[in-house]
């Protein structure tokens, strides 16, 4: 587990270290199986072609996962992330090559709150495109 971050060590316009995380099919086979959703578009490129979507899509709360994971590795506690809410604006796309996408988590400090609270603003990409906007999280130093 990382360092606990301090308050008295954050202001305004502090970086996150950026996280990249890999999704695999694999991957999505395993989150289908803990979350217990196991909706077609996650698994079956041709299912998911026929819908519109351009191949095989990551969950949406999985992506969500990873970029709270950013925040809590930051925060070097879990329970730290006191609040947080994301909008999906993009699928990750997750090609069938062994190889994955790639889902990348960057933040930084947007606010100082009361209580020791601070408010993270990310970004959150896949292929160079944004997939979620409005990801916010509120952390407890």
């Amino acid at each position: 587990m990382a360092a606990v971050v301090r308050r008295a060590d954050v202001e305004v316009g502090t970086e996150l270290p950026p996280q990249t995380s890999r999704v695999t099919r694999a991957d999505l086979v395993r989150y289908a199986g803990a979350s217990g959703d196991f909706n077609v578009i996650h698994w079956n490129e041709r299912v998911a072609t026929e819908v519109g979507l351009p191949g095989v899509i990551a969950h949406g709360m999985l992506t969500a996962g990873l970029a709270a994971r950013a925040v809590t590795a930051w925060a070097g506690d879990p329970g730290a992330l006191v609040e947080y809410s994301v909008r999906f604006s993009r699928p990750v796309v997750v090609p069938d090559d062994g190889v994955g996408a790639e889902v990348v988590v960057a933040g930084r400090v947007a606010a100082l709150l009361d209580d020791g609270r601070v408010r993270v603003d990310l970004t959150v990409t896949s292929g160079g495109e944004k997939v979620l906007s409005l990801a916010r999280a509120v952390v407890q130093l």
